[in-house]
C-alpha cells in the first residue's frame, strides 16, 4: 500500500487494535473524520520548524529480541533538520549502552516524539530509518500528526555541557528488579515516555513503532512489586499506545531524572485494565488503566547533557488523582453517611447578604466526590439553642476544588443562617455529611443547558458552570450553557464576576444574563446588568435561539413555579425541566402525557409503630401525621431537613412492615430505608418497626 493511499478517503490510518478501542468508546466515526485530515504521510512546515528548535527528541525502537525501548536523544536546537516534508535528519545516536542506539539499523521502524516542555507543545512522527551514519541517522515519514498538550508539565531546559562533549564513561546498570532508587524516581515522577509497537504485517504504514508521553501528578504511577499501574486519562481517542498493547502487549518505559540527567529505562509486558476494573474505579480523571510488569531494565547515568527545572503543572494534571488519594477516597466512602468534622478555612462575602464558607476536613481524610448541583447537610448548634440543628445548603464549589464551599444567604428569621454569618469564623469546626441530591448536571451531555436562578438559587448554578468548564478543559467537550440570574439588586447579586470570567473564557460556550428587579440610581442595562424585572417568556424568546434544551431551576418557590409554568407554556416538556426544591413548597408539575404520574399509596387504618432504638411503641391512626411527626410528638428528635422527601436526611432503616408515601420521595436511599418525613404505615400493615 502506498503512503498516499493511507490518507485517502477509503483507507484508515489505524490498525485493528486502534480501531477496536475507538469502536469500544464510541469514537470511531468521529476519529475517522478527524484523522484523515490530521494524520499525514508528510510533515507540515510547522512540524518541520518545530522539530528543528528542540533540545531533544524522544525515540521509541525495538531491539533484536523484540523488546520495545524508549529513550531521549539530546542535542542543541538545530540538531534535527528536515530537508523535505518526508525526511527528518537527526544528528544524534544516544548514549553508549542505550538499547535504542543499538536498535538503530537501516529499515528499522521508529516512533518519534518532539516535545517542547516550556510551551507544552508536542508533535509525533512515525517512520523508518533510511540512512545510518556516524553521528546520526535519517528517518522517512510514515505518519505525522500533532498531539494535545493536556498533561505536559512546564519545564525549562538548560544545558550543563555540550551534547557531544567527552565525559567519563559509565557502563549501564542492568537489573531485573526495581530497587529503592528506581522506586523513588518513579514515585516522584510527573511524566514518563512509553514505546509500543505492532509488527508490520498487512500494512507497514500504520503498523510499526509509536512513542508517547504520559503525565500526571507525582504518585500517578502505582508501584506493586515489579509492576506499575498507570491511569489512562482522557486524550485524543486515537489509542496509538493502547491499540498497540491490544495486539502486542509489550512496552518500553523511560523515566527521566531531570535534576541529575539520568535515564531509568524499563521494558516488559502489559495488561490493559478496562473501565469497570476495581483498580480504575474511583481514580479521578482515569477512563481506564494499564499494568506494566518489568522484564528487565537499566540505568543510564548522566546520559543527558541538560537539566530541566519544573515550572508549573498542567491544569489537566491538577484535575487528576494520585493512587494514594484514590485509595484514601475508597476508604472514606465508608463514611459517606456519617457526620464528619469540617474546619472553616476561610469566608468570603459574595454579596451584601450572601457569604461563602470554605470547608476542609478536620479529620485529615480526603473529600468525598460529589455531583455539581448537590447539597451539603450540616449540623450546628446556634448560640441561642440547646441542641444541634440540621440544615442543607447547596455546594457552590466545583467537584474539582479541594474543598466544599457553601454560600449562605443571611435570613433574619433564620436562626442557622444568622448563626453562620454572625459566629462562624476561620478555624471554627462544624459537622457535615457528604454531599448528595438528585439535582445535578451532566457535563458530558451534548444537549445545551439553561440555568435559571433567583437570588441565592445561583449557588448550584456556579457549581454547575465551573464543573462544565473544568470538564471541558479535561475532555475537550464543553456543554453549551446559558445562565439567567434574577436578583433584587446588584448589591444582593452573587457570583456575577465569576460568571463573567467564565463567559469570557468559554469561546462562546457560556452566556450569562443578569436581571435586576430594583436597579440603583446610576445603574443601567448593558453596563451593570442585562435586563430589569423578572425572567419572562419574552426575554427568553429574545435571548435563546431555537434549540432542544435542558432547563435547571433554583430559587424561591414562587420564582420556580412561575418559571416552570412559563416554560411549559412555551412548549418545553416536563422531562426537560429539572428543579431544586425543598420541603412541602416543592414544584407543582404538569407531567408529560406519556410520563407516569405519582399516585399516593393507600394508607393503613391503624398501625402500631415501634421505635426500636428508643424502646417504645406508639399507635398511629389514619389521617394523622407522618412517621417523623409521630416521633417528634412523642419526644424523639430524628434528623431531618427538608420534610419533603428530597434531601434524604431523615432516612431510617425499616425493620418490619411497609410504608406508603404521601408525596413522591426523590432523595437517594437504600432498599431497606424509608424517608419518614413523608411516609406513613401502608394499607394492610398492622405494625411498622423502625430502627429509630
Amino acid at each position: 500500500m502506498s503512503v498516499q493511499n493511507v490518507t485517502s478517503k477509503e483507507a484508515s490510518p489505524f490498525h485493528a487494535g486502534e480501531l477496536e478501542l475507538q469502536t469500544h468508546t464510541g469514537k470511531r466515526d468521529a476519529i475517522a473524520s478527524f484523522s484523515r485530515r490530521a494524520i499525514r504521510p508528510f510533515m507540515p512546515d510547522q512540524h518541520r520548524t518545530f522539530f528543528n528548535q528542540l533540545p531533544f527528541m524522544v525515540v521509541g525502537a525495538v531491539d533484536a529480541d523484540g523488546w520495545p525501548w524508549a529513550s531521549l536523544l539530546p542535542g542543541r536546537p538545530g540538531f534535527t533538520t528536515s530537508p523535505d516534508e518526508t525526511t527528518l535528519d537527526i544528528a544524534a545516536l544516544g548514549a553508549p549502552g542505550d538499547p535504542v542506539r543499538g536498535a538503530l539499523t537501516p529499515g528499522a521502524p521508529l516512533g518519534l516524539l518532539g516535545i517542547e516542555m516550556h510551551t507544552r507543545r508536542r508533535n509525533r512522527m512515525n517512520g523508518r530509518i533510511s540512512d545510518l551514519r556516524d553521528g546520526g541517522f535519517t528517518v522517512k515519514v510514515d505518519q505525522s500528526f500533532g498531539n494535545c498538550p493536556q498533561y505536559i508539565q512546564h519545564r525549562s531546559v538548560d544545558f550543563v555541557r555540550e551534547p557531544g562533549a567527552p565525559r567519563p564513561m559509565r557502563d549501564p546498570i542492568v537489573f531485573n528488579h526495581l530497587d529503592d532508587r528506581a522506586r523513588d524516581l518513579i514515585a516522584a515522577s510527573d511524566a514518563f515516555f512509553v514505546s509500543s509497537y505492532v509488527q508490520a504485517k498487512d500494512n507497514p504504514i500504520v503498523e510499526g513503532v509509536d512513542v508517547s508521553h504520559r503525565g500526571g501528578r507525582p504518585g500517578f504511577v502505582r508501584i506493586d512489586g515489579e509492576s506499575l499501574t498507570v491511569p489512562d486519562f482522557h486524550g485524543n481517542y486515537l489509542f496509538n499506545t493502547l491499540g498497540n498493547f491490544l495486539l502486542n502487549p509489550k512496552a518500553g518505559l523511560v523515566f527521566v531524572d531531570f535534576a541529575a540527567g539520568d535515564l531509568l529505562m524499563l521494558t516488559g509486558t502489559v495488561e490493559i485494565l478496562r473501565e469497570d476494573d476495581e483498580a480504575v474505579q474511583g481514580f479521578k480523571g482515569a477512563q481506564r488503566a494499564w499494568r506494566f510488569t518489568l522484564d528487565h531494565g537499566l540505568w543510564l547515568e548522566d546520559a543527558l547533557p541538560f537539566r530541566a527545572q519544573l515550572g508549573a503543572f498542567s491544569p489537566n494534571s491538577l484535575l487528576t488523582d494520585t493512587w494514594e488519594e484514590s485509595e484514601a477516597r475508597k476508604t472514606a466512602e465508608a463514611k459517606r453517611q456519617a457526620w464528619r468534622r469540617f474546619r472553616v478555612a476561610r469566608t468570603e462575602d459574595e454579596s451584601a447578604v450572601i457569604r461563602s464558607f470554605y470547608l476542609e476536613p478536620a479529620d485529615g481524610d480526603v473529600l468525598l466526590p460529589f455531583e455539581a448541583g448537590q447539597f451539603l447537610t450540616i449540623r450546628v448548634t446556634p448560640a441561642s439553642g440547646e441542641k444541634p440543628v440540621i440544615r442543607t445548603y447547596t455546594v457552590s464549589s466545583a467537584p474539582s476544588d479541594p474543598f466544599y464551599r457553601i454560600s449562605v444567604k443571611r435570613e433574619e428569621a433564620g436562626a442557622v443562617s444568622r448563626h453562620l454569618h454572625d459566629n462562624l469564623s476561620p478555624g471554627d469546626v462544624i459537622e457535615a455529611r457528604a454531599p448528595k441530591g438528585e439535582f445535578h448536571i451532566d457535563a458530558g451531555e451534548t444537549r445545551p443547558a439553561v440555568l435559571m436562578a433567583g437570588g441565592v438559587g445561583i449557588t448550584p448554578m456556579i457549581s454547575m458552570a465551573r464543573h462544565v468548564a473544568s470538564e471541558g478543559l479535561r475532555t475537550r467537550h464543553r456543554r453549551p450553557l446559558t445562565v439567567f440570574h434574577s436578583a433584587q439588586t446588584t448589591e444582593q447579586r452573587a457570583f456575577a464576576d465569576a460568571f463573567r470570567d467564565l463567559e469570557a473564557g468559554s469561546g462562546g460556550a457560556l452566556r450569562y444574563f443578569s436581571l435586576i428587579d430594583k436597579p440603583a440610581a446610576g445603574e443601567s442595562v448593558g453596563a451593570d446588568f442585562d435586563g430589569t424585572g423578572y425572567i419572562t417568556a419574552d426575554f427568553l424568546q429574545r435571548t435563546l435561539p431555537l434549540d432542544d434544551y435542558d432547563f435547571y431551576l433554583c430559587g424561591p418557590p414562587a420564582f420556580m413555579q412561575a418559571l416552570y409554568d412559563t416554560l411549559r407554556g412555551l412548549g418545553v416538556r416536563d422531562g426537560r425541566i429539572f428543579a431544586e426544591a425543598f420541603g412541602p413548597a416543592s414544584l407543582i408539575r404538569v407531567p408529560d402525557a406519556a410520563a407516569p404520574r405519582f399516585e399516593p399509596e393507600a394508607e393503613a387504618e391503624q398501625a402500631l409503630v415501634t421505635f426500636a432504638r428508643s424502646g417504645f411503641d406508639q399507635r398511629w391512626d389514619r389521617g394523622e401525621g407522618t412517621l417523623l411527626e409521630l416521633a417528634e410528638a412523642h419526644g424523639l428528635n430524628p434528623e431531618f431537613s427538608c420534610r419533603g422527601g428530597s434531601c434524604g436526611t431523615c432516612a431510617t432503616r425499616l425493620k418490619a412492615g411497609a410504608v406508603a408515601y404521601r408525596s413522591e420521595p426523590t432523595a437517594e436511599r437504600a432498599e431497606d430505608e424509608v424517608l419518614i418525613c413523608c411516609a406513613v404505615p401502608a394499607a394492610g400493615t398492622a405494625s411498622v418497626e423502625l430502627e429509630l
